[in-house]
């Protein structure tokens, strides 16, 4: 079991290890840029989508460990990518905190909503939810997968930022289908309410990500998809503070550990223009999404901060080729000088040919900055 002793010793060891993709994701120059896909191991693999018959849900497939950690080798295995990130959902941890919830095929979510102060009495806060053994099959993959990798890629965790969480949480569902009605209600009529429940993610959040660092996780990457929606005003007061809140609380038990984070393009968001914003957040490095372009932030942001991405995720998909790597190889260029992870500027696409998700894989492996 990854939760023995041995194991965690050795995890403490490899935290200080020099992994190129861990170097870049802190902000230091490597020799090759390395590369990886957001939501990489999925539907777009016919190795994926062969496993439905025998784990028919998501959450089978996340939380059964065999399941899981076939499917997070997935990608590495076909296309050589330079990170493994696990297999999961920003969801998965919730039922340990009291709140069930249930994802559909199609990606429908359901989760009994928390809107009152009696509601939230009944999810656990800090000193309540145990991360050791809230997610025992989350810290079994993370071991296998260092096992599985060794020092050939590195492995990541991920979680959820507290306002997207909050969102589901408030919602009962996910909240663009309703415009985030229920948080927009809960944010003028009840915000101490919607900071109480930001307040105990913010806890248990920090803890569940520690918990994957000491599992086997080398580096963890945080989403906060859906924060974009909020005007600035809003943004500062109820995603900002919980975001540095669960970097703080990542950073004080795993100093060395690079973080990186993540928000989707939205009305507020897109353009590039909570970036700034981000960048103060703790974090190693800022996942860039497709609607900027990667030079002119690259100018803006502190020399010291790594970015990550940005390809557009249907340009892999639709192609052509020649396309890809044209578009490719100007993001590579553009960031060669400073820490630079290549990924796409969101999840790549489910019909995206698994033969263009390699080449993509192989134009930045075989990239060398003029």
């Amino acid at each position: 079991m990854s939760t023995s002793p041995r194991h965690r010793c050795d995890v403490a060891a490899i935290e200080h290890e020099t992994v190129p993709f861990t170097q870049a994701a802190r902000g230091e120059k490597v020799e090759r840029t390395p590369v990886w896909m957001m939501r990489q191991a999925g539907r777009h693999m016919k190795v994926y989508r062969d496993l439905v018959a025998k784990y028919p849900t998501f959450r089978e497939r996340s939380e059964i460990p065999e399941a899981a950690l076939e499917i997070s080798l997935q990608p590495f295995r076909a296309y050589g990518v330079d990170g493994v990130i696990l297999f999961s959902d920003i969801l998965t941890p919730l039922p340990a905190m009291g709140v069930e919830f249930q994802i559909s095929e199609g990606g429908a979510i359901s989760i009994p909503p928390i809107r009152t102060e009696a509601d939230l009495a009944k999810f656990k806060g800090k000193g309540e939810f145990d991360a050791t053994t809230a997610c025992p099959f989350v810290g079994e993959v993370l071991g296998k997968l260092r096992e599985e990798v060794g020092n050939k890629a590195t492995v990541l965790g991920f979680v959820g930022l507290p306002f997207t969480l909050a969102s589901y949480l408030v919602e009962g569902k996910t909240g663009t289908t309703s415009g985030f009605a229920e948080v927009k209600k809960m944010r003028e009529e009840n915000p101490e309410l919607l900071h109480g429940i930001l307040s105990k993610l913010a806890d248990n959040i920090g803890d569940y990500a520690c918990y994957q660092v000491d599992q086997g996780a080398q580096v963890i990457q945080v989403f906060d998809s859906w924060a974009g929606h909020l005007p600035k005003d809003q943004y500062e007061t109820f995603a900002m503070p919980y975001q540095k809140r669960v970097v703080e609380a990542i950073k004080a038990k795993h100093p060395t550990t690079p973080v990186i984070i993540y928000m989707a393009p939205d009305i507020h968001s897109k353009d590039g223009q909570f970036l700034d914003l981000l960048a103060t957040t703790g974090v190693n490095c800022v996942s860039l999404d497709y609607t900027v372009d990667f030079a002119d932030v690259r100018a803006k942001m502190p020399d010291h901060l790594a970015l990550q991405g940005n390809l557009d995720p249907k340009l892999l998909r639709d192609g052509p080729l020649d396309k890809i790597k044209e578009e490719t190889e100007k993001i590579l260029q553009a960031g060669a000088h400073n820490g630079h992870v290549m990924n796409l500027g969101h999840g790549i696409e489910a019909d995206t040919p698994e033969p263009h998700a390699k080449f993509f894989v192989d134009t930045v492996q075989g990239f060398r900055a003029k």
